[in-house]
């Protein structure tokens, strides 16, 4: 009687636990009101709702634990659809489950049931979110427990069917790259080839097991269909011989963001001198060599590019030298160089003429293995040979040598761990910046320091001679307006200064129009130079007034750009209300001209365009002491010169103009145009809306065609109106030949093109944070990127 009294009570409780805490039909939660409080468990202790996504207007759905002050989740919705909640959003609790609807009328469910009718919901006091059913019985129809995120909490078992997956990154709760799951009779552990849910080689096991418990007691352990129990495989990071007090005391088990699964202690008592969650046991114990795909695939424990170390039982990642992250929130990201580095990097006539030991030097590092990437191995080897047989390999990024072996690797290096084995290896850098000619560095230097002397006293000199001698410089101004023109400080300065009636000379009176831009009107113009003979005149408007000193500003900020994909800036104008910009004259007009032609440039030369228009916004974003946001990139700013190089033109305009010029002037009536998603929604914008209009840019060049096509009604092609979303769907059903039309150089690039489209589709993602930086994209264009396949830019 007594064991059938002690069966019998937790179903007791269970019923009364529900009848406390039930959540009626029709009950609704939402984002941003007054009265939006959780669902919260009898004790108080666990709470459903809403959680702001940090740094953001965006929500998740989410359970965590409400009475710390961490209020630190344990399952969220966001992990199952990879789409956040914007403001504006409620869930209701029906008949047929819970309901999520946006403010634009737009429902997904959160949780649905089938063909059985809900009665009521509730939030357990063991942090399990439960819908049930109107029967006798009460029957849990779901519960959050059976469709887990990437934690457990005690009284949760994790059956064969289920899986855990960590979150993308510590405040990032998109789905990550680790995931734990049943195989065979085992629980394993694997890293995902993100975003996909591709599974690389295991690196971890549980043993075997029917199920993963972590009972009522806060113990973990793999429990076998006969019911034998087994603590995890022998690790002394995990330590079977702890006592645990679950009164006094929260546990939670998470498949953490870098992949190691960590039991996490939290006291309930606040005024505990241990606060905040703590560390009881882990595995694997050492997550940076655990992490070795046998095929190669994948970036390690770390991203690409970074080595992984164990610190304070937590890994850490680092770049190498020269190398910056990716994303500088995530340090599991991966890294980037900060210079351009492969065949084809070192174009220009100057330096294809230098000796590689002028352009490229090597960091050295020790005690740090790259296992893979080997693309040649050298034996028996010097080390001094290892070193210079690499700097003359436009291929090699990485040399190691170690007992009279050199090894050789290629981008992206992936595996980095910190070992102690006496290897010594090389990374190599760039000396100068990419288009600055050997020798030059010290010059410009000397150059840049000269400038502002110099522009202030001729500044000052003008301004006196303007007081004192009024009349008769109106006199010399007119008879030398020519010699204005000629001076040397055009080279000897980034930029010159130049007056209205000079320019207005020099352009015949503004009378040839080279065309029409989202800034203002372009002229041709006559100078005498040594460096320039014919420039393009460009008559801005818009500008806001008392707005001279940014003017000015900006203008050094981007005469100090120089790069080979850019188009020079040659000086200005900045007198009454006149503002002017003079660059170098591009005879080959500009993309649009090209790719919206009848005949279309052959592929070659496509993507001669396409990477060269990215070299030149990786250099403007990651590059430059202050990053530029060019916020109109399009087939029209973008001028082809003699030698057919891409350049970009007008960058960093946008910033001197009225705030909404460049947004209003690019909208092609709200459909997918080259604007970035971000800019309607009333946040600020980063390097990333530059990444999506270049992404749309890259659809046009590879098809030769506008992103939106005024098509005639009933012409059978409306799916093709807007190229993103055709892309997207020949992407989806392999119809990618489609996008080229019989373009015969494309296709004999298929390998290029396909991967070229996948790209362009990573670039449009909806959300901002989805998308690539740009260096990293040309790291994917150039191939030394595997590129995974992208999800739907649109969701």
């Amino acid at each position: 009687m007594a064991s059938a009294t002690f069966f019998i009570s937790p179903l007791l409780f269970l019923h009364i636990t529900l009848a406390l805490a039930n959540i009626t039909i029709n009950s609704t939660l939402y984002t941003n009101n007054n009265n939006n409080n959780p669902w919260r468990s009898p004790s108080g202790e666990f709470a459903f709702g809403f959680q702001q996504i940090k740094d953001t207007k965006l929500f998740i759905v989410a359970i965590w634990y409400d009475k710390i002050l961490e209020k630190t989740i344990v399952w969220n919705s966001y992990s199952q659809s990879n789409n956040p909640t914007p403001t504006g959003s409620k869930i209701q609790l029906t008949q047929s489950g819970l309901k999520l609807t946006t403010p634009n009328g737009e429902s997904t469910w959160i949780a649905q049931t089938n063909n059985t009718t809900v009665s009521y919901g509730s939030m357990l006091d063991t942090g399990n979110f439960v819908l049930a059913s109107s029967d006798n019985n009460n029957t849990l129809v779901w519960q959050s427990f059976k469709n887990p995120s990437d934690t457990l909490l005690p009284s949760q078992i994790l059956e064969p069917n289920l899986t855990l997956t960590s979150r993308l990154k510590d405040s990032n709760y998109t789905r990550g790259r680790f995931q734990l799951y049943f195989q065979d009779n085992f629980i394993l552990f694997s890293p995902l080839a993100w975003p996909t849910e591709l599974r690389y080689t295991y690196y971890e096991d549980f043993g075997p097991a029917a199920h993963l418990v972590f009972d009522e007691r806060g113990e973990i352990y793999a429990e076998a269909k006969n019911g034998t129990r087994t603590p995890p495989k022998e690790d002394p990071n995990w330590r079977p011989d702890l006592v645990l007090d679950t009164w006094n005391n929260y546990y939670r088990a998470t498949l953490d963001y870098y992949g190691v699964f960590t039991q996490y202690v939290h006291s309930k008592d606040s005024n505990s001198q241990q606060q905040g969650w703590r560390i009881l046991r882990y595995i694997p114990g050492d997550i940076c060599t655990s992490v070795l795909d046998g095929y190669g695939y994948g970036s390690g424990a770390c991203g690409y590019n970074s080595y992984c170390s164990m610190l304070e039982q937590r890994p850490t990642c680092t770049c190498l030298d020269g190398y910056t992250l990716i994303d500088p929130s995530n340090v599991f990201g991966g890294c980037q160089p900060n210079f351009t580095l492969g065949c084809g990097a070192d174009n220009s006539d100057e330096e294809l003429q230098a000796r590689p030991e002028e352009l490229y030097t090597f960091k050295v590092l020790n005690d740090v293995d790259f296992p893979l990437n080997d693309y040649e191995k050298i034996q028996p080897y010097t080390l001094d040979a290892c070193q210079q047989d690499c700097l003359k390999d436009c291929i090699c990024a990485v040399a190691i040598y170690d007992n009279q072996t050199c090894w050789k690797k290629r981008f992206p290096l992936s595996f980095g761990k910190a070992k102690s084995g006496g290897q010594t290896i090389f990374i190599k850098t760039r000396v100068a910046p990419l288009g600055t000619p050997p020798g030059s560095k010290s010059k410009k230097d000397d150059d840049n320091n000269v400038k502002p002397v110099f522009i202030g006293l001729l500044t000052g000199l003008l301004v006196i001679n303007v007081v004192l001698l009024a009349a008769v410089l109106s006199v010399i101004r007119l008879k030398k307006r020519k010699r204005e023109i000629k001076v040397s400080s055009l080279l000897e300065t980034n930029v010159h200064s130049f007056s209205y009636e000079a320019l207005k000379e020099a352009t015949r009176g503004f009378s040839e129009e080279l065309g029409r831009g989202s800034f203002g009107i372009v002229y041709k113009g006559t100078i005498e130079s040594r460096f320039y003979n014919v420039v393009a005149v460009k008559k801005l408007d818009g500008l806001a007034e008392g707005r001279e000193k940014e003017f000015k500003a900006e203008l050094n900020a981007i005469g100090k750009t120089s790069h080979k994909n850019l188009v020079r800036l040659i000086g200005f104008c900045d007198e009454g209300t006149n503002r002017l910009l003079v660059y170098e004259f591009m005879s080959n007009g500009s993309l649009a001209n090209f790719l919206f032609a009848l005949d279309k440039p052959n592929w070659d030369l496509r993507v001669r365009f396409g990477l060269g228009i990215a070299r030149g916004l990786v250099y403007l974003h990651e590059e430059c002491d202050t990053p530029i946001i060019h916020c109109d990139i399009k087939p029209q700013n973008i001028l082809i010169d003699d030698n057919f190089i891409a350049k970009i033109s007008d960058f960093g305009l946008a910033k001197l103009l009225l705030s909404d010029q460049s947004r209003t002037k690019t909208m092609i009536r709200g459909t997918r145009g080259y604007v970035a998603p971000e800019w309607f929604r009333n946040v600020p914008v980063t390097v990333k809306v530059d990444v999506y209009s270049f992404g749309v840019m890259l659809l046009e060049i590879i098809c030769c065609r506008r992103s939106v096509l005024m098509l005639e009604s009933g012409g059978g092609e409306e799916e093709k109106a807007v190229l993103t979303d055709w892309a997207y769907d020949c992407y989806l059903e392999s119809r990618i030949n489609d996008l080229v039309d019989g373009d015969t150089g494309a296709l004999a690039d298929k390998g290029r093109l396909q991967r070229w489209v996948k790209i362009a589709i990573w670039c449009i993602q909806e959300h901002n944070e989805m998308r690539p930086t740009m260096g990293m994209v040309l790291q994917m264009l150039e191939g030394f990127v595997e590129v995974s396949d992208p999800p739907s830019p649109f969701s």
